[in-house]
């Protein structure tokens, strides 16, 4: 388990106090900070400089996505996870376009909060299981049959691409292809490389845009 800082933010005290009671029974999570407004985000996260700010979607005066996309602008190095009631797409779209690494529903079960921090610590992108299967069959619905245009990747990295965009950690992908975490690595700054694309965010549009996530569990 990766130590990681929170900074918990929603509107809602007793919403927060029920996550921060989650967050504080997970081994070597440390919520360093609360905040009930967009304001309060940024200026608390100025001072602690959190590892992870999780961010409720829908706050008042400065909402969570413009205070996502300020925090990136100011402390590029903190992880941001969206905690939301919308499971719809554009939600998720908006989040990551914001600069969100992680969209979590806020029914999702106890033990998301715990693989969805680990997994943006480590540079990943998590997508709660439902928001992913949701996204794929939005997108089939749009495009019916029409076939990816990933010809340009190998089957290798396309298995690696659908992993990143199910939210799965390199160490997860690595155990679930049998290749070393370096391997997994390899392919994913490969896949940047051959796609043009420089972050997590942009690798999971891709895939989605491309029919190339998977739902399988």
């Amino acid at each position: 388990m990766i130590p990681v800082r929170v900074l918990l933010a929603d509107d809602h005290a007793l919403v927060r106090a029920g996550i921060r009671a989650l967050l504080e029974g997970l081994e070597g999570v440390t919520v360093v900070a609360e905040a009930g407004n967009g304001g309060e985000v940024l200026e608390l996260a100025r001072k602690h400089r959190p590892d992870v700010v999780l961010l409720d979607i829908s706050m008042p005066g400065l909402g969570g996505l413009e205070a996502s996309a300020l925090l990136k602008q100011e402390l590029q190095e903190v992880r941001v996870v969206m905690l939301s009631m919308h499971a719809n797409e554009e939600y998720v779209l908006q989040a990551l376009r914001a600069g969100a690494s992680g969209y979590m529903l806020k029914d999702s079960a106890t033990a998301e909060l715990e693989l969805a921090l680990q997994a943006v610590v480590q540079g990943e992108t998590y997508l709660s299981p439902r928001i992913s299967k949701q996204m794929v069959e939005g997108y089939v619905q749009r495009v019916g049959g029409e076939q990816p245009k990933s010809d340009n990747l190998t089957p290798r990295q396309r298995q690696v691409l659908q992993l990143i965009a199910g939210g799965h950690s390199t160490k997860e992908i690595a155990y679930r292809l049998e290749l070393s975490v370096k391997t997994v690595e390899t392919h994913r700054a490969q896949l940047m490389d051959r796609l043009q694309i420089r972050d997590i965010a942009g690798l999971v549009k891709y895939a989605i845009r491309n029919g190339l996530v998977t739902t399988a569990k």
